[in-house]
């Protein structure tokens, strides 16, 4: 059988953690910054884990980094 391809929009937006979870950058923050609140801008910072379901669904875009 021949390998199956990792969708290429996939690997450059999300990690695998050794524990198997989905690490991924905070979304909402590429523009418009002066109307959110400085409290949405705090809390975005830095990266974030994918919910379950949304996990399982990329999952399925890496068949190899699992």
């Amino acid at each position: 059988m021949p390998k199956m391809k990792t969708k290429s929009s996939a690997k450059k937006r999300f990690k695998v953690t050794a524990t198997g979870k989905i690490k991924c950058g905070q979304a909402g923050k590429r523009h418009g910054m002066i109307k959110r609140t400085t409290k949405f801008i705090r809390d975005a910072r830095g990266t974030t884990t994918l919910s379950a379901p949304d996990t399982k669904i990329v999952k399925g875009y890496m068949p190899y980094d699992r």
